[in-house]
């Protein structure tokens, strides 16, 4: 999974072609300006509503806000999108040329959702299991510049609006206690555990004072001193308290006061709240029970491949008792969390060797393996990608989870890599910031199911890359996978069909050689971001359907690379667009005169 920034990572249904943002011919002069107009005047309105935005864009003008949490705004808000979704379907779409009608239509993919979710005021629930605002406050400085006096005290002035931020967030959540749109109270002791941690003993041991420590020298001692010295005040009279009204507030409000169901089908109007974010999820017109009943059938299928590979590792035992074996033998954990951070790096400078043989173009941006943050590592899945701030000061991050060694198998590290650094997350993400002549919503824009598909779809070609030596990875690939196929399953159940989140526990444990805690902390986030799991398999699914026609279509023609990079060609597209761009592919390829190359990668 990557960690996407809110405001652009949504899905959609649209029926609209796709060609490659290059392609451009004489456009129709005032549409194309109203076009312009609109995109401009919505992305000055993002940025002034999301300066976290802003900053993690480049735009430094905001880089002393943080945004406005209130009610109120969150109104103003959603009615300007629906102000300016109205004024950009008026626009004559056959009059733009193909790249304007491609951001034409990616806008709208954005706005038409914000529309749809807008009358369930999700921002009642600002915290998800392993994510929100108390979070984001923490890794806000993470790789932004900061070379003058002027940053520094930009970064101040954040500091100093996190306690009315906070407020607006808990009257939010008040809101949402009232309404009984709550997150429910079972899965809160991991969340409370979170904000537990985040209750630092001082300033200095706080992620807030860190960019004070690495003040470069060209600021004189004076104001380095200065400058450290009202960090000290600011983190202590301010943010400090702010994370402590957060714990009480949990503890004395929220917990006793949360809902004690599962489902989204039980908050206010949950049943058509919970379909709208399978639509916003999948990119697809499906129902729950649609993808509930694809989720089954594709545990069969992975079910019978995992069978395949117990027999041919010479296990003498049921599929029950390999399971067991995965998650207790020693061979298979790290014994220390630089070993394990070593193994995922080993791999991952394996696979950024193969990538040639994949793909015709590659990232310039560079990307790290890191541990998760501490303080959110008990309740966090296994790994992420944290994309970087553009023009920041570091590339992208891979995040290996090294709490609870015991829990990190490392037959799953191949499949994880593959995921969230290469050819994943930040392949695919890297190469969407390099795009040029394009609005810079589109180097934002994340799809979820194009996305999370991608990283998935990258796992299996993990096979093809010869990356599982043994039968142990072939198997946590396949548990990978076995988990996705799962989560169409679990996330529909609970929030559809009125499954307990036991059943969820016991149906990810009895299918997956996932460790049990990392099962527990799956599940809590399924049911705290319904929808959200559907993106994954429903995504990979639609890339590996677009991959067979390609190869059936092209015959002899057919290349690998040329097909990764025509999928990835205009950075986060909804899978309709992305199917269209795959036949425009198709079609072009099929119009060239056959000429000699370089062969394709079988």
């Amino acid at each position: 999974m990557t960690a996407a920034r809110p405001r652009f990572a949504l899905a959609s249904l649209l029926a609209s072609v796709a060609l490659s943002a290059s392609a451009f011919a004489s456009p129709a002069p005032g549409a194309a300006q109203a076009l312009k107009q609109i995109i401009e005047e919505q992305w000055a309105a993002d940025l002034k509503a999301d300066p976290l935005l802003a900053t993690a864009s480049g735009e430094p003008g905001y880089n002393d806000r943080l945004p406005d949490a209130s009610a109120a705004a969150q109104e103003r808000e959603a009615r300007a999108d629906g102000e300016f979704l109205a004024r950009l379907r008026r626009i004559d779409r056959a009059a733009l040329t193909p790249g304007d009608a491609l951001n034409r239509d990616l806008l709208e993919f954005v706005l038409q959702h914000r529309v749809a979710l807008a009358p369930y005021r999700e921002y009642r629930i600002p915290i998800v299991s392993d994510e929100g605002f108390h979070v984001e406050m923490t890794q806000m400085a993470d790789g932004v510049p900061m070379r003058s006096v002027r940053d520094y005290q930009d970064y101040l002035k954040r500091l100093e609006g996190i306690p009315a931020y906070f407020r607006d967030n808990l009257a939010n959540m008040r809101a949402g206690l009232k309404d009984g749109f709550t997150l429910p109270a079972e899965i809160l002791p991991g969340v409370k555990a979170v904000i537990d941690a985040q209750q630092w003993p001082s300033a200095e041991a706080s992620p807030f004072y860190a960019p004070f420590r690495r003040m470069p020298e060209t600021l004189s001692a004076a104001d380095r001193e200065r400058l450290s010295a009202a960090a000290r005040t600011t983190i202590t009279n301010a943010v400090l308290p702010a994370y402590a009204e957060l714990k009480r507030f949990m503890a004395e409000e929220y917990v006793p006061g949360a809902r004690h169901t599962v489902g989204a089908r039980d908050l206010p109007d949950g049943a058509r709240y919970y379909a709208a974010r399978v639509r916003y999820f999948t990119n697809l017109d499906v129902t729950p029970d649609e993808v509930h009943e694809i989720g089954l059938k594709e545990v069969a299928r992975i079910r019978a491949e995992m069978d395949e590979v117990i027999r041919s590792s010479g296990f003498q035992g049921d599929f029950a008792a390999f399971l067991n074996f995965l998650r207790t033998d020693p061979q298979f954990y790290a014994k220390t969390p630089e070993e394990l951070l070593k193994d995922a790096a080993y791999i991952a400078k394996q696979i950024d060797g193969k990538l040639p043989g994949y793909f015709g173009r590659l990232p310039r941006l560079p990307y790290s393996v890191e541990p998760v943050p501490a303080d959110i590592a008990p309740n966090f899945t296994g790994g992420r990608y944290v994309p970087p701030p553009v023009g920041g000061t570091r590339g992208g991050q891979y995040w290996v989870n090294t709490y609870a060694l015991e829990k990190r198998p490392l037959y799953v590290l191949p499949s994880l890599t593959l995921h969230e650094a290469v050819p994943g997350h930040h392949l695919q993400g890297a190469l969407a910031q390099e795009l040029e002549n394009v609005p810079p919503f589109r180097r934002e824009l994340y799809p979820h199911a194009f996305g999370e598909g991608w990283g998935l779809y990258s796992e299996k070609l993990g096979v093809e890359m010869g990356m599982y030596k043994t039968p142990y990875e072939h198997f946590g690939r396949l548990t990978y996978e076995m988990w996705r196929a799962c989560r169409l399953v679990v996330d529909t159940g609970m929030h559809a069909k009125g499954w307990s989140r036991q059943q969820a526990l016991d149906y990810l444990a009895d299918h997956t050689a996932l460790s049990l805690h990392e099962v527990r902390t799956e599940v809590d986030r399924y049911i705290a971001w319904p929808g959200q799991a559907l993106a994954y398999k429903m995504g990979e699914l639609k890339i590996l359907e677009l991959r067979a026609r390609a190869t059936r279509e092209l015959g002899e023609r057919f290349d690998l690379r040329a097909f990764h990079d025509a999928v990835l060609d205009n950075g986060g597209v909804p899978l309709p667009i992305l199917e269209r761009q795959i036949d425009a592919y198709i079609a072009r390829v099929k119009a060239e005169r056959p000429h000699a190359g370089l062969p394709a990668v079988p």
